[in-house]
C-alpha cells in the first residue's frame, strides 16, 4: 500500500491505513456492515513490519460488496474462497454462517494459523485474537487454528505454508501441528496444486534464512514430496573436501546468495543435488566426479512443480557451470573459455561469480573468498570482456560457406564441428581470427583426414 504510517497504541504498533483502505472500511460501515483489517497485515504489524498489502474482512456477502462499491474498480477472484478486489484491495466475506455475535470470530476460525487468525478494528483500535495468535507470535510458534488435520484437509498447501511461516518467524511447530502435517503429508501428492507449492517456495526465497524452510520441510517429511533430489542428500557425506554433509552445504550456499535473486538462490539450494547420483568410492575415498552434470533429478522436481521452462533452464545451467574454475592464476585463455561457456549457457558472469562466492562460503573446510580475491577474479573477467567485447562464433572471420569451399565438403554437421574447432582455437589465440590463418587451419584439418 502507499503512504503507510504507524501509530503506537500501548506496546503495539498498529497500522494507520491509507486513503484507499480507509475509504473501503468507512463505506462498508456506513452501509451497516462490520469491517476489519485481517490476517497477514495484523501479523506483520505485530512483528513491527510494514505489511506488503492490507486485506479487509466484512460480514457483507460477495454480492453485497459488489453492490456497495458499484462504480469502483471491482474484480471477483478465487474459487474456494471468493474475494473481491476493490481498487486493488482484497475484501473477503465471512467464510462461515454467522450472526452479529460470532463475527469476525466465525471467519477467523476458518483461517490457517493462529498468527494469521487475528483482526484489527481501526475504529475501536482493538485487535481481535480468539486463538491467542499474538502469544504464538511472541513465542515463535506455528499452530493451526483448532484441528490441524481439518485445516490441512481444507487446503493441503497449508502444510508448505506452515514451513514457510516457521522459517519467517524463525520459530517452531507446536506438537499437534507437527503431528498433523506428518500424518497428512501424502495429501501433497494428490490434493495440492503444484503451482501453488512452487509459489510458496519462491516466497521462501525472500526470507532471511530460506534454509529454515527446507529444514522444516525435512522435519515434516514434505521435502521428499517436493524435492526428492535434495532430500536424498540429507545424510550424504560431503567427502574429503568438505566439513559438512551435502545437504548442509546446499543450505549454507543458498543462504549465502542474495535474497533479491530468488531463482539464483533456489539454484544455490539445489546446486549439489546431483552428488547423490555421482557418488563413488575410488581409492578408498568418496568422490562426486561429474556431479554437476547429474541434473536429471532437479529437472524432474522442478518440472513436477510446474516451474517455467526458462527458470528450469537457468537453474540447470548454473548447476552445470558452477564447477568451472576461475582462480588468481587463470590465464587469459582460460578466462576466455569460461566466458565462452557462460555465453553458450546464456548465463551472466555476475551470477556465476555469485554462485562461486557462495559455494566457497558454504564449505566448512575452506575459508571464504576475501574481497581482494574477488576483485582479482573480476578483473580477469573485465579484462577479457574489454579485449574480446563478448566474442561469439559469429565473429569468426570465416563462414560455413568458406569452410565448404576450402575443404570441398557438403553442408552438414561436419561443417559445424569444424567451425566450433576454429572458434576454440581463436579463443586460445585471438590473433588467429583472420581469414588467412583460419583457411590455413582448415587445410591442415583436411591433410589430417
Amino acid at each position: 500500500m502507499c503512504d503507510l504510517q504507524f501509530i503506537r497504541v500501548g506496546s503495539l504498533i498498529l497500522h494507520k491505513t491509507d486513503k484507499t483502505v480507509r475509504f473501503i472500511l468507512n463505506t462498508l460501515r456506513e452501509k451497516g456492515f462490520s469491517a476489519y483489517i485481517v490476517g497477514g497485515a495484523v501479523r506483520d504489524i505485530l512483528l513491527q513490519r510494514v505489511p506488503d498489502d492490507v486485506d479487509v474482512l466484512t460480514c457483507a456477502s460477495i454480492q453485497e460488496i459488489e453492490s456497495v462499491f458499484l462504480g469502483q474498480n471491482i474484480k471477483r477472484v478465487g474459487k474456494t474462497f471468493p474475494i473481491c478486489l476493490v481498487n486493488g484491495v482484497e475484501i473477503s466475506s465471512g467464510r462461515a454462517l454467522f450472526d452479529v455475535s460470532t463475527f469476525p470470530e466465525s471467519d477467523l476460525a476458518k483461517r490457517d494459523f493462529t498468527i494469521n487468525a487475528m483482526a484489527y478494528d481501526p475504529m475501536a483500535k482493538k485487535v481481535i485474537d480468539p486463538f491467542n495468535g499474538r502469544k504464538d507470535l511472541e513465542d515463535g510458534v506455528i499452530r493451526f487454528t483448532q484441528d490441524p488435520e481439518k485445516r490441512i484437509g481444507e487446503d493441503p498447501v497449508r502444510m508448505v505454508r506452515a514451513c514457510r511461516f516457521m522459517a519467517m518467524i524463525q520459530g517452531s511447530f507446536d506438537a499437534s501441528s507437527l503431528k498433523g502435517i506428518i500424518a497428512c503429508k501424502d495429501l501433497l501428492d494428490s490434493a495440492a496444486a503444484k503451482e501453488r507449492i512452487s509459489h510458496e517456495i519462491m516466497k521462501a526465497m525472500d526470507l532471511e534464512k530460506p534454509s529454515l524452510f527446507f529444514r522444516a520441510l525435512k522435519t515434516t517429511g514434505l521435502l521428499s514430496k517436493i524435492f526428492p533430489s535434495l532430500d536424498q542428500c540429507h545424510d550424504l557425506d560431503g567427502g574429503p573436501h568438505h566439513g559438512e554433509t551435502v545437504f548442509e552445504h546446499c543450505m549454507l550456499v543458498g543462504d549465502a546468495l542474495p535474497k533479491g535473486f530468488p531463482i539464483l538462490r533456489l539454484a544455490g539450494f539445489l546446486h549439489d543435488a546431483g552428488k547423490f547420483d555421482a557418488a563413488k568410492i575410488e581409492a578408498g575415498k568418496l568422490t562426486f566426479i561429474g556431479h554437476e552434470m547429474q541434473t536429471q533429478g532437479v529437472i524432474r522436481d522442478l518440472t513436477t512443480l510446474r516451474f517455467a521452462l526458462k527458470d528450469i533452464s537457468y537453474i540447470t545451467s548454473l548447476i552445470q557451470v558452477h564447477m568451472r574454475p576461475l582462480t588468481d592464476e587463470s590465464t587469459p585463455r582460460a578466462v576466455r573459455r569460461l566466458l565462452c561457456t557462460l555465453e553458450q549457457y546464456n548465463l551472466d558472469y555476475r551470477d556465476f561469480m555469485r554462485m562461486r562466492i557462495a559455494d566457497k562460503k558454504g564449505n566448512l573446510l575452506k575459508r571464504p573468498y576475501t574481497l581482494s580475491e574477488i576483485r582479482v577474479r573480476l578483473k580477469k573477467i573485465f579484462d577479457e570482456l574489454a579485449e574480446q567485447s563478448g566474442f561469439r562464433m559469429s565473429h569468426l572471420e570465416i563462414t560455413g560457406d568458406d569452410i565448404m569451399r576450402i575443404l570441398g565438403i557438403a553442408s552438414g554437421p561436419q561443417v559445424g564441428r569444424i567451425k566450433q574447432l576454429l572458434f576454440e582455437k581463436v579463443l586460445d589465440d585471438p590473433g588467429l581470427n583472420n581469414y588467412k590463418e583460419l583457411k590455413k587451419i582448415c587445410r591442415c584439418l583436411k591433410i589430417k583426414k
